[in-house]
């Protein structure tokens, strides 16, 4: 099935139909990318690279001088806060069972 044509409006931009949105998981803000092919142009969803995230985080910590350890012990100690206000259970061992 076709869809179009449009008109490119000011700034360049297209507005897609609802409907191919939807099938495709399309919404404000995601990124997509334009990939040009014998048969014209394709446009496709940018999913996120987990380890170019990961990268993107260890920076932002390094700037504010703070390493990924002492993350992970921050987030252990704000889980064991959250068991014992919700649940009302003490934590026997902040550390996990590791070989």
């Amino acid at each position: 099935m076709g869809y179009g044509p449009y008109t490119i409006q000011e700034n360049g931009q297209v507005t897609l139909p609802k409907e191919l949105r939807r099938e495709y998981g399309l919404s404000k803000g995601d990124a997509v990318t334009f990939e040009r092919t014998e048969a014209g142009w394709v446009v496709r969803k940018e999913e996120p690279d987990p380890m170019k995230l990961l990268d993107e985080l260890g920076a932002l910590l390094a700037e504010r001088g703070i390493t990924l350890d002492e993350l992970i012990a921050s987030g252990r100690g704000i889980r064991g806060e959250i068991v014992r206000e919700r649940y009302g259970i003490e934590a026997e061992d902040d550390e996990p069972d590791l070989p």
